[in-house]
């Protein structure tokens, strides 16, 4: 059995950089237990008042339990070697510590409008290098493309408290338990499987999106009748975390492409904070990430808030879908039957 502190331990014992994300990472986790309470206590507790009547920086409505998060996490990162911490519910970053040297993107309660229904939620996070002069330009730091990550990871608050990191290059699943009062590894080293039987996207967006996604759609829904010559498994629970989460156990792939709706063409997830993070734990358990085309951490931020088209899994199933936007027509087995007409079309 080995406990996250001991894990941290080893690593800290890397040098300074290394103990410094060790020291950052351990002090997000007990902020998690802390988040974990809070939303265990459910609509008996003041976190789950309900909507504000505000809204993030990214303009999606603020619940009480978001911004309660937020401070949680934040009054952790004060007490941890971090430079600036950036948050889905800021609109710019925080200086806290001028002599660090790492700053933290987050965010804080991923899957908040779940928050009322008991579905699983969590928080995303990301460690990085400072970049620049931080206290002249603390926004350059956040501007770094993921491939500068140094460690990322998201707690998930379901019937598990549960921890997926990494650093270096692998993933690993800690376990909070209660018994040994400590997050506990329960998987080392975790991989993706290359293949998907199931895929995880909201169909209800089918006529907004663009070619590729429905040629690719249309050929999963026809099963073992169609072109794939297998039958899928659609799986969408609009948390990202839980999605991941389903993905790193038992493979699969996640879909959320930008469409036609006013708003939606580049994607609503959070390139920085959500993206970047899923991209480095689905990359290091051996999956992949991409836009589409494009893989997630060669992206360069151009925004703090900026958002992108996310499809993340199984990498075989990943690279696939970037032959759909590539060159659909050279997919040896979509022979021109299986290309005239999907379930949902007319």
């Amino acid at each position: 059995m080995t406990t996250l502190d001991e894990a941290l331990g080893r690593l800290a014992e890397g040098g300074s950089c290394h103990a410094d994300i060790a020291a950052i990472i351990s002090k997000l986790a007990q902020a998690a237990i802390t988040v974990r309470g809070v939303i265990t206590d459910g609509a008996l507790g003041s976190a789950f008042a309900g909507p504000r009547s505000s809204r993030n920086s990214g303009g999606d409505i603020q619940h009480e339990l978001d911004v309660r998060a937020d401070e949680l996490f934040m009054a952790a990162m004060h007490k941890a070697p971090v430079a600036l911490y950036a948050t889905e519910e800021l609109d710019r970053p925080v200086q806290l510590d001028r002599r660090a040297q790492l700053a933290v993107a987050i965010d804080p309660l991923d899957g908040s409008s779940n928050i009322d229904t008991n579905v699983s939620i969590g928080t995303i996070f990301s460690i990085l290098p400072v970049a620049g002069n931080p206290s002249e330009d603390p926004m350059a730091t956040f501007l770094q493309p993921g491939s500068a990550q140094l460690a990322a990871g998201f707690f998930i608050y379901g019937p598990q408290l549960a921890l997926v990191l990494t650093w270096g290059e692998k993933t690993e699943i800690y376990i909070h338990s209660a018994r040994h009062d400590a997050f506990v590894r329960a998987h080392a080293e975790r991989q993706i499987a290359r293949k998907a039987g199931e895929f995880a996207i909201n169909a209800s967006n089918y006529r907004h999106w663009d070619e590729p996604i429905r040629l690719y759609i249309d050929d999963c829904l026809q099963g073992s009748d169609g072109p794939r010559e297998k039958d899928y498994n659609m799986r969408w629970i609009a948390s990202l975390v839980a999605d991941c989460y389903r993905i790193i156990m038992r493979g699969g792939v996640f879909l959320y492409p930008g469409d036609k709706r006013p708003g939606y063409a580049k994607g609503r997830l959070r390139l920085v904070y959500e993206a970047n993070p899923i991209a480095m734990l689905v990359e290091n358990a051996g999956g992949m990430a991409t836009d589409g085309q494009r893989k997630i951490m060669d992206l360069q931020p151009s925004e703090l808030h900026e958002r992108t088209p996310l499809i993340f899994g199984s990498a075989d199933e990943v690279a696939r879908i970037g032959r759909y936007h590539a060159h659909p027509s050279d997919i040896p087995e979509r022979a021109p039957l299986f290309g005239l007409r999907g379930l949902f079309r007319v």
